[in-house]
Formats: C-alpha cells, sequence, structure tokens
C-alpha cells in the first residue's frame, strides 16, 4: 500500500528525501528520527521536507514501503523456485527469518502495533508491501508442489502462514524482548531445519 498519494507531492529533490530519511529511520527508528536529522541527511532544508511529506509518518510510511519491495524483491530474486520443496522452502525460511530478526522490520511491527487505532493504515501498509507478498509467492509454490505430487496440502494459505510461524521459533521471540539482533550461524540454521522439518512432516505427500 502506497502512502496516500494526495498529501505526498514530488519534486526535484523527492527521491533524495527518501534516501535520507532512509538512513535515519534505519539507524534510530521512528521515535528517535528527528525531521531536522532527516533534512540533514537528504541535505535539504526542513521545508522542502515539508513540502513534500507533510508528517513523519507519511514519510515512514513511504521509507518502508519501497524498503519492503527491496527486501521482498531481493528474497523473490534469490530463491529458485525450480528446486526441490526442501531447497525452496530452506531458501525462504532464510530470508524470512532474516526478515523477521531485521531491526528496521522489528521497529516497524512496534510501531504498527502501538499506532493501530490512530492510524491503520500503518498496519495495512506494513503488512501488504512486505508479509502479504512473500506469503502469496509461497502459497503459489506450494500449489506447484503439490500439482507435482510433492506435498499434501488442503489449505495452502493456512500453510504458508503454519510455515511462517515456524520461522519465528526462538530467535524472534527473544529479539522482540529485547534479546539482540545478531545471532550465530548455528542458531539460524537451527530454526530454519526445524521450521523445514516440521512442515515436511506434516506435508510431504
Amino acid at each position: 500500500m502506497n502512502a496516500p498519494s494526495d498529501k505526498i507531492k514530488r519534486g526535484r529533490k523527492f527521491d533524495q528525501v527518501l534516501e535520507g530519511a532512509r538512513e535515519v529511520f534505519l539507524r534510530d527508528g521512528f521515535e528517535g528520527a528527528s525531521v531536522d536529522e532527516i533534512a540533514r541527511a537528504a541535505g535539504v532544508s526542513k521545508a522542502t521536507l515539508y513540502s513534500y511529506f507533510p508528517d513523519k509518518r507519511l514519510l515512514f510510511m513511504e521509507v518502508f514501503r519501497l524498503e519492503c519491495d527491496r527486501q521482498t524483491g531481493e528474497a523473490l530474486s534469490e530463491i529458485d523456485f525450480s528446486a526441490p520443496i526442501d531447497t525452496v522452502l530452506r531458501q525462504a525460511a532464510r530470508h524470512m527469518l532474516a526478515s523477521f530478526l531485521a531491526p528496521f522490520n522489528q521497529a516497524v511491527f512496534r510501531i504498527c502495533v502501538a499506532e493501530a487505532d490512530r492510524f491503520p493504515d500503518l498496519g495495512a501498509a506494513f503488512y501488504e508491501s512486505g508479509p502479504l507478498r512473500l506469503r502469496q509467492e509461497i502459497v503459489g509454490h506450494l500449489a506447484e508442489a503439490r500439482a507435482r505430487g510433492e506435498l499434501a496440502i488442503d489449505d495452502l494459505d493456512l500453510a504458508a502462514d503454519q510455515f511462517a510461524e515456524l520461522c519465528k521459533v526462538d530467535l524472534y521471540t527473544r529479539t522482540m524482548f529485547g534479546g539482540g539482533h545478531s545471532f550465530a550461524e548455528a542458531e539460524m540454521t537451527r530454526v530454519i531445519d526445524g521450521a523445514v522439518d516440521m512442515f515436511l512432516a506434516r506435508y510431504r505427500a
């Protein structure tokens, strides 16, 4: 979902503002990012920044939408959907886990929860720009694997959601409660392999 287009004005320094905002949001999060610092990082005046984005929330939504597009596009380009289902699921699990643990994505999640009543469009933007896109791709591949006789799945949407939740085991919960964002490769592999093995134990034909 894009930020409301009728409230955003584009101009010569629009991309410059977005790049400066991305740098600051990734470093400081939403609450810690000041408009003054964003303007400085973007090399523009506050007046120019406000001429494009009337409030920080809209700017954050647009930056996050673009970041989601980048992350999801990167994941989809690196997953070999023609490979055996075991390989595809492990590749997908690695990208999903990395996304779950990314500080910027977790900051967005917290903001969406905190602002759900006042700004429901934030949550919709979060879901549609990232998780929904990858979910749709996974559902499509599960359907193909089912058609080839590799998987026995009645509810593809539920199976895709279950797989995503399996990828959150342990590390995601620890991170959300302040347990850090950096984990050893062995810890990552443990979660990934566990997710794939359990999923296939349930759905392999």
